[in-house]
């Protein structure tokens, strides 16, 4: 979506902070925001795509005066909502209405989950839409909705430069209108491209795409 969190190629926003030594957590808050929302999760009433949406359609205001892991407790306190694990008022009192029907995730489980990871790639037989070198433009998409397509690269001439297979399409999972599976590619653009004559003549800079982001190029 057109949101606050799409900064990529803003002006204004600062350097990026790279510390090697930076801590995964600056409080301990922010280990118990991360493991509320991973429990949660575990219930299987949202997915990933879903959860992104959720943290990313905040109001700019409160989006940027949010810290990183503010913006994901506050995500999930809206789907924890919205799917019924609790209700407004247990939120805002903390206090349970009732005993609680459903059984936390087994920790033996989850540990073995997170050990070997998820990914999002699909098995499906689907005949990829475009083959390494060939031009494409990327569709000027708008959408209230969830999207990964970059709106610094929207309406720009790339080079599939590698096909990733098939993996879940993010803009209907996140909303519950199934996988819809398809190619992704890492597609590479000239720096001044998308920047302009600002830009060193050498950069490029490669963007994950799905097939519906993409038509063929003149």
């Amino acid at each position: 979506m057109n949101g606050a969190h799409d900064m990529g190629g803003m002006h204004g926003m600062g350097p990026i902070d790279t510390d090697p030594n930076d801590p995964l957590f600056h409080a301990e808050w922010e280990k118990r925001a991360f493991a509320i929302t991973l429990a949660l999760g575990f219930h299987g009433r949202w997915n990933i795509d879903t959860s992104r949406h959720a943290r990313e359609n905040r109001h700019p205001a409160d989006y940027l005066g949010s810290s990183y892991y503010e913006i994901w407790f506050k995500g999930v306190e809206r789907l924890a909502v919205e799917t019924g694990l609790v209700s407004a008022e247990e939120l805002a009192t903390g206090e349970p209405a009732a005993i609680s029907q459903t059984p936390p995730p087994d920790p033996a489980r989850v540990a073995a989950i997170l050990a070997k990871g998820a990914s999002a790639k699909l098995d499906d037989d689907v005949p990829a839409k475009f083959n390494a070198g060939t031009k494409v433009r990327v569709l000027d998409i708008t959408t209230p909705g969830h999207t990964r397509v970059p709106r610094y690269c929207r309406g720009r001439i790339g080079t599939i430069d590698r096909d990733h297979g098939v993996y879940v399409f993010p803009d209907t999972h996140a909303h519950g209108l199934g996988k819809k599976p398809q190619h992704c590619y890492s597609v590479r653009f000239g720096g001044r491209d998308l920047w302009g004559d600002a830009a060193p003549s050498n950069d490029a800079i490669y963007v994950d795409l799905w097939d519906d982001y993409l038509e063929a190029a003149p």
